[in-house]
């Protein structure tokens, strides 16, 4: 797994939410490292994965309440355990659950495994809220796949809230786990 500075040299044959995740990094004259990789499994394979990019790597849960009419995105340390009712109880809202794979491909325009905070770009009326753990902010470096699970970036985390997330307007609501 070669790590390289911005974009990948040769973009042929990536997707279109991929290029797109590079434009808007660079448009943001966001400095970042990426690395292709084949799709993870495990949260053992990716936990060596963020070994190699040299940061924590974070899970990226795509939650709804029960009713199916809110969406969250979670940013939690993948070392982390999920608790939905820890969620829940901090948001105010009763039983949130995965949410099913269309909501994912309407509001964010991602297939399952490719979840990312990157896929905010695609959600403009702003369908998904953000969630953050706090402990993300304790990170200088921030990982995220760039709409697909083949690729990975490295990033300062301070980027992500002082540049990226603006720039997509979202704004995060910070919780505990």
């Amino acid at each position: 797994m070669d790590i390289c500075k911005g974009r990948p040299k040769d973009c042929e044959g990536r997707i279109l939410q991929e290029i797109r995740s590079y434009d808007l990094l660079d448009s943001l004259k966001i400095k970042y490292e990426q690395m292709d990789h084949e799709a993870a499994d495990t949260i053992e394979v990716c936990l060596e994965r963020s070994a190699v990019l040299g940061t924590r790597i974070c899970k990226n849960l795509f939650l709804c309440n029960r009713q199916e009419t809110a969406f969250y995105l979670l940013l939690m340390p993948a070392d982390k355990q999920f608790k939905t009712s820890v969620v829940s109880k901090q948001l105010g809202v009763a039983r949130l659950h995965f949410a099913d794979e269309k909501y994912m491909e309407q509001f964010l325009a991602l297939h399952p495994g490719s979840v990312s905070v990157m896929g905010l770009m695609n959600d403009a009326e702003n369908c998904v809220r953000l969630l953050v753990d706090r402990d993300i902010l304790n990170q200088e470096y921030f990982a995220c796949h760039p709409c697909i699970n083949t690729s990975s970036l490295k990033f300062k985390t301070s980027e992500l809230f002082d540049k990226l997330l603006p720039a997509m307007g979202h704004e995060p609501t910070f919780i505990s786990l």
